[in-house]
């Protein structure tokens, strides 16, 4: 593998010292892959009233699909408007059509079996990205994903967020983390690539805390991690709780020490889908930091070069030296 300089990472062909989406993608297809978010319109067993109301409080009203195209488009529709305005960026790459807003297993199967095989046949796609809860998996939609895995690249979102129970029931998740290690192991079962979603800076979380989460998640050997910055958008009941004063958010020197430290303790295998997130700047309300996505990430690796540092430097089974 090809590295730049003197990076001991061995998953990168750049300045990177954690295992990126890029370059993974780019090493499996042969060229730039991108994903494509859909909102198809479904919605989540905590905003229904089948485990609770209102959803999680810090999900915006769409469900983390703030960044798709309209949910009352067709799959076909919404790929080709998102994919029109990403091509001006990337001219020429293949696509992942990303199912991101709310539960996307949250549908009876045969709803779900129509919009997966739309998207399987929509132009360059090379696999489908499905993003879930870990308590959304009943047995005939695991089914349909194994039987959606034989057919494409598939991998499949499962939202964590904390290991710890006492901020989920704080944040309104409406799950626990027994729940989310059964439906993390039916897919692991079926030998479905998991994206296991965290966020740092949740109400009540210590430095500790977060690391514990990454610490407990790195000894899963997911196939990926994204690791989120926890958002304040307005009209979410954590926008009411902050406007009164019931937690602060994490500064920019906090949290890239944060996302260093975990960093450290995931396996350099294990693919790290982000380091920051997007929050809709119309609707951000703090940390107003965050806005500067390629500043964070920036920090981040500086962070990691002056630690002389990399991803999985901690765990003991890392064997490489980087020479």
């Amino acid at each position: 593998m090809r590295k730049k300089g003197d990076n001991p990472f061995p998953y990168s062909d750049s300045n990177k010292r954690y295992h990126t989406y890029d370059y993974f993608l780019r090493n499996k297809f042969g060229k730039k892959v991108y994903k494509v978010s859909l909102d198809c319109g479904f919605t989540c067993p905590n905003i229904d009233g089948t485990k609770g109301y209102g959803g999680c409080t810090y999900c915006s009203g769409r469900g983390s699909g703030d960044f798709a195209a309209p949910s009352w488009l067709s799959i076909k529709e919404q790929y080709e408007r998102v994919r029109e305005a990403l091509s001006k960026k990337w001219s020429d790459g293949f696509c992942i059509p990303y199912f991101q807003a709310h539960t996307n297993t949250y549908a009876p199967p045969e709803v779900l079996r129509h919009k997966y095989y739309e998207a399987l046949c929509l132009p360059n796609t090379v696999g489908i990205s499905i993003s879930t809860r870990p308590d959304c998996l009943e047995n005939d939609v695991l089914k349909l994903l194994e039987e959606i895995n034989r057919k494409t690249f598939l991998t499949v979102e499962l939202g964590l967020q904390s290991i710890f129970d006492q901020t989920a029931k704080r944040i309104n998740r409406c799950h626990t983390f027994a729940d989310f290690l059964d439906g993390y192991n039916k897919l692991k079962e079926r030998n479905i690539n998991v994206c296991i979603h965290i966020i740092d800076g949740l109400p009540g979380e210590s430095h500790e805390m977060m690391l514990e989460s990454a610490k407990t998640i790195g000894s899963l050997c997911p196939h990926a991690v994204k690791i989120h910055l926890l958002h304040v958008l307005s009209g979410t009941e954590m926008a009411k709780e902050y406007q009164r004063g019931e937690f602060f958010v994490l500064s920019l020197e906090e949290y890239v020490n944060i996302v260093c430290d975990q960093l450290e303790y995931l396996p350099p295998e294990t693919v790290i889908g982000r380091v920051t997130g997007d929050g809709a700047p119309q609707d951000l309300i703090a940390p107003l930091w965050s806005l500067k996505k390629f500043v964070v990430m920036n920090e981040i690796d500086k962070e990691l070069v002056r630690r002389g540092s990399f991803q999985g430097a901690r765990l003991q089974k890392t064997s490489f030296t980087g020479k």
